[in-house]
């Protein structure tokens, strides 16, 4: 009987959470009607204003994914007290990395203009990629002409990556095996080798200043294994606070699929870079 009780009290907790997170569809924030410049957010409805807010970048190999699929990472986000904005952006072969980046850029823009509408607050902006998204995260708060062409100055206060892929795709492009998959990142990056150095952010590193959160996977692809550390110890020996947490058995996407469950330790882990950021008690 007791088991039961506490059973139907998890279960009715659980609704009750559910039913205070608030989802706004679709909103574009690029100006115009396409569907590739729209973001989805997720927040508490509550009386707690300026919370943090969470940007999610996904990946996809720049050429494949929507934000409707992590629609669960908005909602554990959003149950723990973090607004999260979940973006598209367009997607090659339609257009190249640096159209790509142009758009994250904006979104976030726009997430800077308007996210206090929805209890957030616009000093306390962290980004947060998986894979091709944690290359678009990095390249835009490394790279300064993105945020100067979108006409802000960074706004980012932490960068968060998730099994980051393409932290320099020079370093991978002018080493890895002529398949399927190199073939695939060329209609994204170009046969240049120029280009590949450019759409790296690892060639921008110096100019990084914000904490950052890295994750990679004990069983990930051996180009996020070895350029994650690399990251890692250049922002270290830069005075950059930098974390850097290997997880064990995990593969490359399953890094960010184990995020469905909201109980899932990587949640602890943001939840306190957020709030040593930010000065706030997440625990």
């Amino acid at each position: 009987m007791y088991k039961s009780l506490v059973l139907l009290m998890l279960l009715f907790q659980t609704i009750l959470a559910s039913a205070q997170v608030k989802k706004v569809k679709n909103i574009n924030y690029a100006g115009n009607t396409d569907e590739a410049n729209t973001l989805n957010i997720f927040y508490k409805n509550d009386s707690i204003k300026s919370k943090p807010v969470l940007v999610f970048i996904h990946g996809g190999s720049w050429s494949s994914g929507k934000k409707e699929t992590y629609w669960w990472l908005g909602r554990n986000f959003a149950r723990k007290g973090v607004v999260t904005v979940i973006i598209n952006y367009p997607l090659a072969p339609n257009v190249q990395y640096q159209k790509m980046a142009d758009d994250c850029a904006l979104a976030i823009k726009w997430v800077k203009a308007h996210i206090a509408d929805y209890s957030a607050s616009s000093d306390k902006i962290f980004v947060m990629g998986h894979s091709a998204g944690g290359h678009l995260a990095e390249l835009i708060n490394a790279d300064p002409k993105y945020f100067k062409k979108a006409g802000i100055p960074n706004p980012i206060k932490g960068v968060i990556l998730n099994d980051p892929f393409g932290l320099d795709m020079h370093e991978y492009l002018t080493t890895a095996e002529k398949d399927h998959f190199y073939f695939d990142f060329i209609r994204t990056f170009t046969e240049q080798v120029e280009v590949w150095k450019t759409a790296s952010p690892m060639e921008y590193v110096n100019e990084i200043k914000n904490p950052h959160l890295l994750f990679y996977g004990a069983k990930t692809y051996g180009a996020i294994k070895l350029q994650t550390p690399k990251l890692y110890e250049t922002l270290k020996a830069n005075g950059v606070p930098v974390e850097l947490k290997e997880i064990k058995g995990k593969s490359h996407v399953p890094m960010i699929s184990q995020m469905i469950f909201g109980g899932n330790q990587l949640y602890e882990d943001i939840l306190s870079f957020i709030g040593a950021s930010t000065n706030l008690n997440y625990h």
